[in-house]
């Protein structure tokens, strides 16, 4: 493993020339993964098939994981503070939710009909998600996504949908600063995320034609921005008047807490859609509400909506889903995840402050993204002069520790993680500011 790069005193370097110098280490380090990344190439697009993996100058390919752990090509050993972007809230290994899956995996894994597992998980979150009263399971967050729109369209007659500057709903609902070119066409109403005057600015010209009201409880992608309680209250009140849909996008916000973050918060939606670990960390996603939406998809009532797909009640997906409820993550476990995820924030924060330095975590309980930036971050418009230089060297340097984050400096933390861990990476983190403060400051 390289170790961490420190400027040599008196020599004239600024923070880009800082990261060249641990992108060179980085190289020279991981020759495997850089021979996989090559190979890579020729079959897939820049190497890959999910891009939000892929950093300059190129990937780590992981080799293998064991609870908090993960190991490189290479052979390095990492404490995975990524999550797998929220999906790893179990870890790498956890025995019970292993246990699960082998015991299905034994008896066939595709047997074209129901089983009882669908029913087992399905109780389990229609106990725990207050909105939720029946569910229907998908594949992912996006299709949840994508479902609970099209569902408030046909329920509603409309076709207007609010969302939100700086949210990311899946692949093909994303809107980053720009916007993307593969959303799918529905009629957005793009609203300013955390500002109850422009949004009531917006419901005030289009709420009476809007179908739905799709929200992330935290922005993920836009930076870890929690909805402050009154812009949410706001969501709540305007959708009732105007008669349309609202709907949590809880696919990572839903592990905050016994009853995710709608319940932490009291207010109730009319959809919810879920995704990432509530299938114990296999492809997964589900979206779900009032009885009164979800029982138009009731095979039995005439007229009824059609709601295919292979893979919705996959064995594997359902039964570790319903053993990681069940047995792992209980509603005092993600008691007790939020807690040890709000002081661990609090401990990197303090960093900033003892450094003097822009350098600060945003977030809400197990969910953070790291900014090197100073002043309050509401929405993804306050990240507007942060210093991503400073960022890319962060990411590298903490991967020369070991300490195994995201490029954009977003964390999940896993169950299998530790106190000493998380004293491990505020360590590093501060030997880090120590180190490079200076540049950064500058």
């Amino acid at each position: 493993m390289a170790s961490r790069v420190t400027p040599e005193r008196g020599r004239n370097i600024d923070v880009e020339g800082a990261y060249r110098v641990a992108e060179e280490r980085y190289t020279a380090a991981n020759p495997e993964s850089l021979a996989q990344f090559t190979r890579a190439c020729e079959s897939l697009p820049g190497g890959n098939t999910r891009t939000g993996m892929y950093y300059a100058p190129f990937p780590l390919a992981m080799a293998r994981g064991e609870g908090a752990y993960m190991w490189d090509l290479d052979g390095h050993k990492y404490r995975d503070y990524a999550g797998d972007f929220s999906a790893g809230l179990y870890g790498h290994t956890n025995a019970v939710v292993h246990a699960a899956v082998r015991e299905v995996l034994a008896d066939g894994v595709t047997f074209g009909s129901v089983s009882a597992h669908e029913e087992r998980l399905a109780t389990q979150i229609c106990a725990r998600v207050p909105s939720i009263e029946r569910v229907r399971f998908c594949n992912s967050g996006t299709e949840a996504n994508i479902m609970s729109l099209v569902t408030a369209n046909a329920v509603t007659g409309r076709s207007k949908i609010m969302v939100f500057e700086g949210a990311y709903h899946g692949g093909t609902l994303s809107f980053p600063p720009g916007g993307s070119p593969i959303n799918v066409p529905f009629d957005f109403i793009l609203a300013p995320f955390n500002d109850v005057e422009g949004t009531s600015a917006l419901f005030d010209e289009h709420g009476d034609g809007l179908s739905a009201i799709l929200v992330e409880l935290v922005q993920g992608a836009g930076g870890c921005i929690p909805g402050e309680p009154e812009f949410v209250a706001l969501l709540r009140e305007r959708a009732t008047r105007h008669g349309a849909l609202l709907i949590f996008d809880e696919v990572m916000t839903s592990r905050l807490g016994p009853t995710g973050r709608q319940g932490a918060l009291g207010i109730i939606p009319d959809m919810t859609t879920l995704g990432k670990y509530v299938g114990g960390g296999m492809t997964a996603g589900a979206f779900g509400g009032r009885a009164d939406i979800m029982d138009r998809y009731d095979p039995r009532a005439k007229d009824h909506f059609v709601h295919n797909g292979t893979f919705n009640n996959n064995v594997m997906t359902l039964a570790g889903g319903a053993a990681g409820l069940e047995k792992v993550f209980t509603p005092e476990a993600a008691t007790a995840l939020t807690e040890s995820g709000e002081a661990f924030r609090g401990r990197l924060n303090a960093l900033g402050e003892k450094h003097g330095l822009p350098f600060q975590a945003t977030g809400s309980g197990s969910l953070m993204n790291i900014h090197f930036i100073t002043g309050d971050i509401r929405s993804h418009k306050d990240l507007a002069g942060r210093n991503l230089t400073a960022l890319d060297l962060f990411h590298l340097e903490m991967i020369a520790a070991g300490i195994y984050i995201t490029r954009r400096g977003y964390m999940a933390l896993s169950l299998a993680l530790t106190e000493e861990d998380h004293d491990v990476f505020v360590a590093e983190a501060d030997k880090f500011l120590g180190a490079y403060g200076e540049l950064i400051a500058t």
